[in-house]
């Protein structure tokens, strides 16, 4: 079983997916959090994410344990995420991760929860259910300077606010998986809706994605 979710930044698919994993007992990935390391590797080691042999480089090495680092959570960190994820050849080194974890979920789980910006149009195509979760710029932009703030971090939501488009823009316009939903995707606009109404509708659509499914064989 893979649930395959998308959507922009600060749309709610983090928190969704990692509810929805609870919910069937299955692992969760935050692909996000695969190019937020490499960006951590590039800045860590002076380069610039905008050099892709850097950025590849710094791909190639990413491995599990980085996904711990709570650097990954640093806006500049983010920015320069956007960027090396535009990268053809860093998302070439990450695909092989991802669809690893997909196929063979660690810990045994009987399936996973990825949330990215591309699960379920590349790296799993096939995923039994594929939601892509969105809400509009100001929304968002709001919730992530909230987020921010409670970190300790100082944010103006103007700032904030021109980052997002900046980063949807680049996100929407990249030539490597650019960020669309799936043809077969449920779209989900978050806008007004909290966690637990967006829960309950993406619950309700995988349900019926589940009760839709023909049985298994026998033996």
């Amino acid at each position: 079983m893979i649930i395959a979710i998308d959507g922009p930044a600060a749309s709610g698919k983090g928190t969704l997916a990692r509810r929805l994993a609870r919910h069937f007992g299955l692992a969760h990935l935050d692909t996000g959090g695969l190019y937020r390391a490499v960006a951590l590797r590039v800045l860590a080691g002076g380069g610039n994410p905008a050099d892709a042999a850097v950025a590849a480089a710094a791909a190639g090495a990413v491995a599990a344990g980085d996904l711990a680092d709570p650097r990954l959570r640093l806006e500049p960190v983010a920015q320069a995420a956007s960027v090396v994820a535009a990268i053809p050849a860093v998302r070439q080194a990450l695909l092989a991760f991802q669809r690893g974890f997909a196929r063979k979920p660690p810990g045994g789980e009987p399936g996973a929860v990825l949330d990215g910006r591309d699960i379920g149009t590349v790296i799993c195509p096939a995923a039994t259910a594929k939601l892509f979760i969105t809400a509009t710029p100001e929304a968002r932009a709001e919730r992530r300077a909230r987020e921010l703030r409670e970190a300790g971090e100082p944010a103006i939501y103007e700032a904030v606010l021109q980052d997002m488009k900046d980063r949807d823009a680049r996100d929407s316009q990249r030539r490597a998986a650019p960020l669309v939903p799936a043809d077969d995707a449920f779209v989900l606009d978050t806008t007004t809706l909290d966690a637990d109404a967006a829960f309950a509708a993406a619950l309700a659509f995988i349900e019926r994605k589940l009760a839709a499914q023909p049985p298994a064989s026998p033996g």
